[in-house]
């Protein structure tokens, strides 16, 4: 064999052994300590479902609004952060939460952080539409964290809780997040 012949194979081989998606963009799971926060319609910028980064605009994300689905690897619910820190359309998956959520949109606060050397998530939380701005404040708070485990890139198969965290003016994260509202 060729020693050219010989580095393309080797090269292929490691992109399979890796995960590649292609060669120019590997899949590497890893994690980090973050801050985790929560926005829904009431707070986004403008009041609104508007994501920064809609599928329909040729971005590689799922969906076309801010939108908070079961949960699920191939149901994630929407997530805001630097796309500096973590790429458009990257997954995560929030262990305090048994949730996996998708980079769909940009935070201010986030890009601040990210600039300072701090890491921070905004997860998306209920409907489309406005909500009791009370209700959906404090219930915000309840699941936000100065640092908590986040796993980038995340394997498929974690657990999943698929009750939503705020529906019908209720928060419901009770029922999913481990060490929430302390």
């Amino acid at each position: 064999m060729k020693v050219g012949t010989t580095i393309v194979f080797l090269f292929a081989l490691i992109a399979v052994c890796v995960g590649w998606r292609n060669i120019s963009h590997p899949i590497l799971t890893w994690e980090a300590n973050m801050q985790v926060t929560s926005y829904g319609f009431n707070d986004n910028s403008p009041p609104s479902a508007q994501i920064a980064y809609p599928r329909n605009a040729g971005y590689p994300t799922l969906h076309n609004q801010a939108t908070e689905t079961s949960g699920t690897y191939n149901d994630p619910i929407t997530f805001a952060t630097s796309k500096a820190e973590i790429p458009i359309g990257t997954k995560i998956y929030i262990p305090f939460l048994s949730k996996y959520f998708i980079m769909e949109d940009d935070c201010t606060q986030c890009d601040s952080d990210w600039k300072s050397g701090r890491r921070h998530v905004d997860l998306w939380m209920g409907p489309q539409y406005s909500s009791n701005t009370n209700s959906l404040d404090n219930c915000e708070g309840y699941i936000s964290k100065s640092s908590a485990n986040v796993i980038v890139n995340p394997p498929s198969n974690l657990g999943v809780c698929q009750t939503k965290m705020f529906q019908n003016n209720q928060c419901t994260a009770n029922q999913c997040c481990k060490g929430c509202g302390q």
